[in-house]
């Protein structure tokens, strides 16, 4: 058993973890990384990736089959099943090996195994690692960062078994097409891959506990969402309860009781979505001063845990539940223990992207909140219909909205649907980031004909009125 001293160990090579490493290395602290898995977690090789090459293919089938508006038309357009799911694989295949590649650049060593806090020696924490061979060693750092992730929730009469009933996991590399899908949760997992499903041609009917899909978001680009799902040929079914579901030969029947009336349904499979849990277990918590609530660890406003000289980061550590928050906080941790000054990070300039179809993204206050929080609110309304652009592009399902302090003018928060919306609310993010006004806003120049003048429309709605509806 070998002993390697380093000034940090990262447990964990998703984009907190990497990007914590990688950030050491630049400032010169020598670092280690440990994963069980892949590096890349989750996100680069079984979640926001993966699923995005799966989601383009899916918009990509919609547009063969929607040739018409533009002028074209093509037989019997059709997809091999295994090469769109293949795709996807080698996409992330190729980041992976990407992180691998900058990791190796940067001279950090990357331990292929598990790891768990193995106690103290002097000023230094011990971290054993039981590496894939089965071999173990021994690190020692001054500084030990958390960033283990989470993985998919499973309820009781819900558990992923591989075959009739799918986590995500299972849900990007599926044999088959399922002529007919169930989704339970309507949050972004739920959504996406509802989203991919329908417009690949499964019967799609998607299930939600709460009174309205996508919980989280602003209720009025909820309810845009329902009805373009819809449109789209997807039943949707809110406040809804599922009752056990009873697995034959080759099919799943469920009884689903939603609005007053039970629906007794029939699948080819289901995918459960009803969100996550934090990677806890066998990394060596007991016996320290860290807290664990409701499976995540808690932290303070710089990640720091109840153990001096452990951190937590990324999903392990709470909500939101996002790669981009993870590597943020990771570059933010990093800072801090490199002794630089840093700004803990504000959930409320965090942005939030769904790459269904339509898109959705947000930042900030939904109007509800904001309205709860005790602001006096100016809110702001301008519909794809009215963009030159999104019409140009036969997008015209689309609605930005946006939501300011009636008092001071502050950008509380930008609520969006439609065409590239995840590409666009950067725009919001760095109005709320720099604490801008609907002055500022009022007076940037937007480019001509682009999707984002509805942005700039929709600060002009909320004082002055739109221009162009």
């Amino acid at each position: 058993m070998s002993t390697t001293e380093f000034d940090l160990v990262v447990i964990g090579g998703g984009p907190g973890g990497y990007v914590a490493a990688l950030r050491a290395a630049q400032l010169k602290l020598s670092v280690a990384v440990v994963e069980a898995n892949h590096l890349g977690g989750i996100c680069l090789n079984w979640g926001c990736i993966p699923t995005k090459a799966l989601l383009r293919a899916s918009e990509i089938n919609h547009l063969l089959h929607d040739l018409g508006q533009f002028g074209f038309a093509a037989d019997n357009p059709r997809f091999d099943f295994q090469k769109v799911v293949a795709r996807s694989r080698a996409v992330s295949k190729q980041l992976s090996g990407g992180v691998a590649h900058l990791l190796k650049k940067a001279k950090v060593p990357v331990f292929d195994g598990l790891a768990k806090l193995s106690g103290v020696s002097g000023k230094k924490r011990k971290i054993e690692v039981t590496l894939k061979d089965g071999a173990k060693t021994v690190l020692t750092a001054t500084n030990v960062i958390l960033a283990t992730g989470a993985r998919a929730r499973a309820l009781p009469g819900l558990e992923p078994d591989g075959k009739f009933v799918w986590s995500y996991r299972e849900a990007l590399v599926p044999e088959e097409l399922p002529k007919r899908l169930l989704v339970i949760g309507s949050g972004a997992i739920g959504t996406e891959f509802a989203s991919f499903y329908r417009n690949m041609g499964s019967e799609v009917t998607l299930v939600e506990v709460a009174d309205r899909i996508l919980p989280v978001e602003d209720e009025e680009i909820s309810k845009l969402a329902r009805t373009a799902f819809e449109k789209q040929g997807m039943k949707v079914l809110t406040g809804a309860k599922v009752g056990p579901l009873k697995k034959g030969a080759s099919e799943v029947s469920v009884d689903i009781e939603a609005g007053g009336k039970t629906h007794s349904l029939t699948f080819d499979r289901v995918i459960s979505a009803v969100g996550i849990v934090g990677n806890v277990e066998n990394i060596g918590l007991e016996g320290t001063r860290i807290v664990v609530e409701k499976t995540h660890i808690v932290t303070d406003e710089l990640c720091r845990t109840g153990e001096s000289g452990v951190y937590a980061i990324g999903d392990v550590a709470g909500a939101p539940w996002l790669a981009h928050k993870a590597s943020h906080e990771a570059v933010m941790c990093v800072e801090a223990i490199a002794g630089r000054h840093v700004h803990p990070i504000d959930a409320t300039k965090i942005p939030g992207c769904t790459y269904c179809r339509p898109q959705i993204a947000s930042v900030g206050y939904t109007e509800a909140k904001a309205k709860a929080a005790g602001y006096e609110v100016r809110v702001g309304r301008f519909p794809f219909i009215g963009n030159g652009k999104a019409i140009a592009m036969g997008e015209v399902d689309g609605l930005v909205k946006t939501v300011f302090d009636a008092k001071t003018g502050e950008l509380l928060g930008a609520h969006m649907i439609g065409a590239e919306v995840t590409e666009m609310i950067q725009g919001y993010v760095i109005a709320r980031s720099g604490e801008l006004t609907e002055a500022e806003l009022k007076e940037t120049v937007f480019p001509h004909p682009t999707i984002s003048e509805s942005m700039h429309e929709a600060v002009l709605a909320a004082y002055d009125g739109a221009l162009h509806f």
